[in-house]
């Protein structure tokens, strides 16, 4: 029994490191001027593929990316840990995109795929914190969807039993095959990298990376076709023009403000009641709580 997983995987801006130029005039994020993470839920995702993987010999994990063409670097950090494959969505026509026109490309890319038995994603990217991806893609896609799950107790080739952690509790649900799973934060923090397989997989690049690379690493990846990273355009994945990138986003951003807080804006304050209940008065006065 083995299985053909697809882990949906965003390369994020690293939100422990926001500053003044974040944002693009349009309201979008400036990626380029960001430090980029692999997101953290996803990789909670990755884990459970993982799991199945080692469960039942013969299944592939292969991880699925949309942004910039250095998104390759969630690929191999994926590979490393066990991923088998990855594929980039990469081009400057789905810039922009809100979740919606997001989640069609992705699933017009799932489309051109094909043989799948099992979607997983995380919940939600710290870049967006909707938690609309995941379930949009399987609404495009007409697969049933499991979303908050915990841990995958069960899987055969007809069904799939996960555990959801909810607000109120716990609850074990199952589902037919294929379908869309979104995985917590609260479930199983993903493996490490594993030393043989990042010495397999370091050399790993996409097309755009190939292309910078000189005559003896592009020979390489030729003997070796596990060490290349597929890139894919909107056109390759038959994408609608008027449904991908900012054409796509119903969703606009009527205005922004970048709040940076400075050195001069902190104040210390004694640990005491009467010091303690002035902070929180003036924090509301001001409207920053409350």
């Amino acid at each position: 029994m083995s299985f053909n997983i697809i882990v949906l995987a965003k390369q994020v801006p690293d939100t422990r490191n926001v500053g003044k130029d974040a944002m693009k005039a349009d309201g979008t994020i400036n990626r380029a001027a960001l430090p980029a993470i692999f997101n953290p839920e996803d990789l909670n995702a990755l884990e459970q593929a993982l799991r199945i993987k080692e469960a039942n010999p013969g299944t592939t994990v292969t991880v699925l990316t949309m942004g910039l063409p250095r998104a390759s670097e969630v690929i191999r950090e994926a590979m490393y840990r066990g991923a088998d494959a990855g594929i980039v969505l990469t081009d400057r026509v789905l810039g922009g995109a809100d979740t919606l026109a997001t989640s069609y490309s992705l699933a017009q890319a799932v489309k051109k795929f094909g043989n799948y038995d099992l979607i997983l994603g995380g919940r939600q990217a710290i870049d967006g914190d909707t938690a609309q991806v995941g379930p949009q893609i399987a609404e495009k896609l007409g697969l049933p969807q499991v979303t908050y799950a915990e841990e995958i107790v069960d899987i055969t080739p007809k069904d799939i039993t996960v555990k959801r952690r909810l607000e109120n509790g716990i609850e074990t649900v199952k589902a037919p095959l294929p379908c869309v799973v979104t995985v917590n934060g609260s479930a199983a923090e993903c493996r490490p990298r594993n030393a043989m397989l990042l010495q397999k997989y370091k050399y790993a690049a996409s097309t755009s990376e190939q292309n910078a690379l000189d005559e003896t690493r592009k020979s390489l990846i030729e003997k070796r076709p596990y060490l290349n990273i597929a890139e894919w355009s909107a056109a390759f994945v038959e994408a609608d023009p008027e449904q991908i990138g900012l054409p796509g986003s119903p969703t606009k951003v009527k205005s922004i403000e970048n709040v940076v807080f400075t050195a001069k804006e902190s104040r210390r304050i004694e640990n005491n009641d009467e010091q303690l209940e002035q902070l929180v008065k003036e924090l509301i006065a001001n409207h920053t709580i409350g």
